[in-house]
Order: C-alpha cells, then structure tokens, then sequence
C-alpha cells in the first residue's frame, strides 16, 4: 500500500516516534513523505521514501495529486490544529481529498494508532479491490 506521511513543525516529534514505534509495519509498505519530515524519518528509522517537497512548497498539493488519481492508499497527517499555517488553504484541499476519495485519514497520535493496526490486520484490503477495478476499466 502507498502511505503518505506528513506533519507540520510542532508535530513532526510525535510522527518520528509513532513511525519509529511501527517501523516493522511501515516497512511493509510504499512510503511518501513531505520534505522535512521524509528527511527525519529516513534519518531515525533507515526506511527507504519518497520525499516531496515541503507542505508550504507544495508538497501537500503533489500528495493530494496521488490522492486524486487513486495512488494512495492511506495518509498520516499529524497536524498542529493551535498554530496559523500560511499554507492553510493547501491543509484543507488535501483534508478534503481524502474525504472525497475515501482515503483514511489520521492527524492524531489515536486516529493514527487506529489506522497502523487496521493496516497491519489487513482490514484496508478494500484498496487493492479498488486500484485493480480501476486499472481494469471498471
């Protein structure tokens, strides 16, 4: 599966220990990030990703460009929601995608413990079914 993980400043701590504590499961998976925090975790975990650009460099936006064309299976976005981001409307088109293609999303330590788990036991199949119906012409 196609994994997405970004945070913003304040929280990119938390995303390098919750990948950290996951490592076995992440590295089971295609992994995307954002800049900074792509480089931050390749340096704490040693797992191989694609880094995009930064969030306000449009990172989030080559994201929501996976999102949109059915390339990503599931997005971790560990977000500050106490600090103005100046790439807020960016924050908002990627939130919006996932919801309007179903990807699930998790921006906390608990929505994010819910989704590895999920993961881990197979219960985001669903996605295969999905890419493989589209790939066919369905």
């Amino acid at each position: 599966m196609n994994i997405a993980l970004i945070a913003h400043d304040k929280k990119k701590n938390d995303l390098v220990q919750f990948v950290t504590a996951y490592q076995t499961i992440f590295a089971k998976h295609t992994l995307f990030a954002t800049g900074t925090t792509g480089l931050r975790i390749n340096e704490a975990t040693g797992l191989e990703l694609t880094r995009f650009k930064s969030g306000p460099l449009g990172g989030d936006q080559e994201i929501g460009a996976m999102i949109a064309k059915n390339k990503m299976d599931a997005v971790f976005f560990f977000r500050d929601p106490l600090t103005a981001q100046p790439h807020e409307p960016d924050v908002t088109a990627l939130v919006r995608l996932c919801d309007v293609y179903s990807i699930p999303l998790a921006t906390n330590m608990g929505s994010a413990e819910l989704l590895i788990r999920g993961l881990d036991q197979g219960l985001l199949e669903w996605r295969n079914v999905m890419k493989n119906g589209e790939s066919n012409g369905k």
